[in-house]
Order: C-alpha cells, then structure tokens, then sequence
C-alpha cells in the first residue's frame, strides 16, 4: 500500500514512533511531518498549511494515517474529495481530556474537543495502550454531560466499536551494539531518562532520591530525557546538592550517547503520574536497567505478572512513595539485586520494530478491506 502519514508534531518520542514506522514497514510511506511548538496555531492553522502541502503531492494512497494531534475532520474537508473514500486511521498517542495540568493551567477544551472530531472522522481509532483507551472512554462523558444539549453520548459507543489498541514499536536493537559499562560503577547509578514534565513527577523522584542521600546511602544520578519544555526547580536543586555525582544532566539528541547512558545506569525509575506508554522506560529496561514503576497507568498491562515481585530479585512495581523508598533502600544496602538483562529483554522485545511491524502492517491492511 501507498500510506500518506501526517504527524504535526514531528518531536521525541512521536517522530521516532513514525521513523521506525516507515523504516521498517513492507508498505511504502509518505511522511508529511511539521515541527510544531504552538497550540493555537495547532488548533486553528495546522489544518490549513497540511492541506496546502498536500496539494504538491501527486500520489495516489491507499490508507491515511494521522497522529492525535492532527486535526483531522477540518483536514479532509479542505481535501475534499481527495480522501472521500480512503481509509483513515487515527493514531492515539495522547489524551487531552485526561493529561494532568499543573496548579494554575486550565485545560483547552477546544483543542480536547477538536481532537474527539478527528476520532469521529477516523475509519478506525488505534490507542497506544490499554490504559489509555479504557481512560478515555471513561473520562470523556463528564465532559459532555457539561453541554447544555444535545449531548454526544451515543457517539461514543460508535467510536468505540472503531477503537482498538496498538502498542508503538520501539528501535530496541540497535541498542546492541553499545556495550554495558555498569560493571565499571563504583556505587550504584539511579537514571531519570523521562521528560521534565509536570505530568512525570519529578519532584516525587527528588523526594525520594533525597530521603535515600539522607540516610547516607551512595548513589551517583544520570538525569536525561527532554527538558526542551517545562524547566521544573527540582533540576536545579539537584544540581546544586549533588554535584559531581551527576554524571549527565540534560536532553541527549545522539542515539549513541543516549544509549551509553542507558547502558551505564544500574536502575531507572519512573514517578509518572500520567503514563500511557512508557518508551523511554522499556529503553533503558533493554538495556540493562532494573526499573521501579507505579502499579498503576499503564505499567502493569506491561509487566508479567511473575516478574512485578520477583522473589529472587528486587521488586518491580510499587503502591506509594515509602514503598518505593524501601525498593531503591533494599538494593543500594545490597539486600536485593536488580533482575538480568536477559529477563528484561525478553519484557521489551515484542515491542522491537522487527516483530511489531508485521502486527502493525497486518491491522493496517485489515482496516484497508474493510473500507474497501
């Protein structure tokens, strides 16, 4: 097939999903991508210069698929008739009626509601997770019981027929090239490799790495991950108070040293309050880092069950903050070590590209016949 894919926000973890995407994929894509920063002009604008763009490209798809952050009912109207009978796939990478805003945002509704548009528009929805969906078909009926009427309702049960999870691919090999270098540690080496965003949580990880400083246990820090956005004081502070035990702080764009920081850390930790599909996390597991993660969101539809308190090795999950506490306490006092990276592997690699594709090429040709 011939897949047009639109992606307006060409950033992180939404350009390496539709990267690995085209690379790896028996069809052949078309990116027509936009590095956007603004979400006014998302809301309003986007759909103009998309459809603009589209008027140089000559070639006939089969299939198109939009990230959630294209507004796609207003793109296929200022197409029409161009994709009156294509088939159109939305792609879910995010929730606009549920992501967590810091004290004193609001939410933009007009770009949550405009985002259901699109869903309504698609022949078929793909969330990335199962949390995610089973989120937001929970979460956006208090929404519209707000209307003064003529309330939407029996829309979604309509969406939800069209809606089905698809977990994004990750490019796990070709992490294997870099060697592990943990075993050169002095003392034991806690990652943050998530971005810098309120809805992560990271002043509950410096909470945590500060009682565990307090009661003197040694640790060194690899802070990572985008900080190309939100700026949190917890970064700073941190900076200040540990110094030259952190060995890297701040966003890394080159794979290969991203990837030497993921082989060097012993564990990575995850405080995320909001979490529909941890990329970044299941990186680091790959290669090599024993992780702590809430039992809640979408963690536990990814952990196996025997390996969330494994008897033999450090606990996986936890409940609360003290718990988490006395997970990192347990391995940095020695009592408990860290599961193998063989066992970890085997968690992340059926999301690896190169067995994910053929689950992805073959819904993406499902949904073709049947609007065929």
């Amino acid at each position: 097939m011939n897949i047009l894919f639109l992606e307006p926000f060409y950033h992180g973890s939404n350009k390496a999903f539709l990267e690995g995407f085209r690379q790896h994929s028996r069809h052949q894509v078309y990116p027509l991508t936009i590095t956007l920063h603004s979400t006014l002009w998302k809301s309003f604008g986007l759909s103009i210069t998309l459809a603009q763009r589209l008027q140089s490209i000559r070639e006939e798809f089969d299939l198109v698929v939009a990230s959630s952050q294209t507004n796609l009912s207003a793109l296929v109207s200022l197409t029409n008739p161009r994709f009156a009978h294509t088939p159109l796939v939305l792609y879910m990478h995010e929730n606009l009626f549920s992501e967590p805003l810091p004290p004193g945002k609001e939410r933009n509704l007009a770009n949550a509601y405009m985002s259901y548009l699109s869903a309504l528009s698609a022949d078929a929805v793909l969330f990335n997770s199962k949390f995610h969906l089973e989120t937001y078909f929970e979460t956006i009926p208090a929404y519209f019981r707000e209307f003064p009427e003529y309330q939407p309702q029996s829309s979604l049960q309509d969406l939800r027929r069209r809606s089905e999870v698809l977990h994004p691919g990750l490019s796990l090999k070709a992490h294997d090239s870099i060697p592990d270098n943990r075993k050169n540690n002095a003392v034991p080496v806690i990652l943050w490799n998530q971005r810098w965003d309120y809805e992560k949580d990271p002043a509950k990880f410096f909470r945590i790495m500060n009682r565990l400083d307090d009661a003197g246990f040694q640790f060194e820090l690899i802070l990572a991950g985008d900080n190309r956005g939100e700026r949190p004081p917890e970064f700073e502070k941190a900076l200040q108070r540990y110094g030259n035990r952190i060995r890297h702080i701040g966003f890394v764009d080159d794979f290969q040293s991203y990837s030497k920081l993921l082989h060097t850390a012993d564990y990575v930790v995850s405080t995320a309050r909001h979490e529909f599909f941890p990329g970044s996390i299941l990186e680091a597991m790959y290669c090599g880092c024993h992780p702590f993660l809430p039992f809640d969101l979408t963690y536990p539809e990814l952990i196996p069950e025997g390996l969330r308190r494994p008897l033999l090795h450090a606990q996986v999950l936890y409940t609360n903050e003290d718990e988490l506490f006395d997970h990192l306490r347990s391995v940095l006092r020695g009592d408990k070590k860290g599961l193998p990276k063989q066992t970890l592997q085997n968690v992340c690699r059926t999301f690896d590209w190169n067995r994910h594709i053929h689950r992805f090429d073959a819904l993406l040709e499902e949904i073709k016949a049947r609007g065929t």
